[in-house]
């Protein structure tokens, strides 16, 4: 009677101990707000994504999140609302490699619910690489050409662009309790970034004869490509006229769905009102 006792009075601490690890899989879309997308948010031009992490429960609502998500990112001015930009004629893409480290705050606690919103922040580090393909059909790397005059003695303000750099993402989104360890969830993630050329758009036209100097022609058909619309200018725009809008830095983001997979066959470890003890104890209440 001692033992069973010590052990009622013990359980909520053991079932609170209990492993509150879970393998999170992420798939979705991806997409980008910036020079080249009409939109701020948009499906539009959006590609698949996915992501694999894990996440730790710290109590019945605060949990600490790590993941690796893959996606693609791009934009055409063929595809704007915009005449003048349709003129401009760019186009963009890149893959996007992140690592992310977030804190998640669930609203209600989901051992008592099958439903509840959540959010979340944290820090992200991302790889990208911008290219586009030229009037052939060759891919072609675009921060080697320098096309707005990074790293050109011409232009000393025109630095170059860092292709690994940091992000702050954040979002929400909602879960949906589906099974006693297993928890699928909707979630829409911005990430904002310190960067403007995650489409190598930002800053003004260069003077082509230097650009095709320092980098090559090849830089100076990717940096305007007027010409290459039918009934286009095909006259490469003046040195500092208008290419992009360095005012606002690019965004890209993840929207989709994760599973959470609850590594404890037990239950999720923070004592469910809806099961009683192993012991036969009585459930408590938090």
């Amino acid at each position: 009677m001692r033992k069973l006792l010590l052990l009622c009075l013990l359980s909520p601490a053991m079932a609170f101990s209990q492993t509150r690890l879970h393998v999170t899989v992420f798939g979705g879309v991806s997409n980008y707000s910036g020079d080249l997308q009409d939109k701020k948010f948009t499906l539009n031009q959006s590609n698949l994504a996915v992501g694999v992490g894990a996440k730790y429960d710290l109590t019945p609502h605060f949990a600490v999140r790590a993941g690796i998500n893959y996606g693609k990112v791009e934009g055409d001015d063929k595809l704007s609302s915009d005449a003048m930009l349709r003129a401009r004629n760019l186009s963009f893409q890149t893959s996007i490699l992140e690592g992310n480290l977030l804190v998640e705050y669930t609203l209600f606690n989901m051992e008592d619910r099958i439903v509840s919103p959540y959010v979340f922040g944290g820090v992200a580090v991302f790889h990208y690489n911008p290219y586009a393909y030229d009037s052939l059909g060759n891919k072609q790397f675009l921060k080697p050409l320098s096309t707005e005059g990074q790293g050109l003695a011409q232009y000393p303000g025109s630095k170059p662009y860092k292709l690994t750099q940091f992000a702050i993402p954040f979002g929400g989104g909602i879960k949906f309790r589906i099974s006693q360890n297993t928890v699928l969830s909707y979630e829409v993630g911005l990430r904002k970034t310190f960067t403007d050329h995650l489409d190598d758009v930002s800053g003004p036209y260069v003077d082509q004869f230097t650009l095709a100097q320092e980098r090559g022609l090849k830089a100076v058909e990717m940096a305007y490509r007027g010409g290459e619309v039918k009934g286009g200018n095909t006259t490469y725009p003046a040195d500092g006229t208008v290419r992009g809008g360095p005012k606002y830095k690019d965004w890209y983001y993840f929207t989709g769905f994760t599973l959470y997979i609850g590594l404890n066959s037990r239950g999720s470890g923070f004592g469910s009102r809806r099961k009683g003890s192993q012991y036969g104890c009585p459930t408590p209440v938090y």
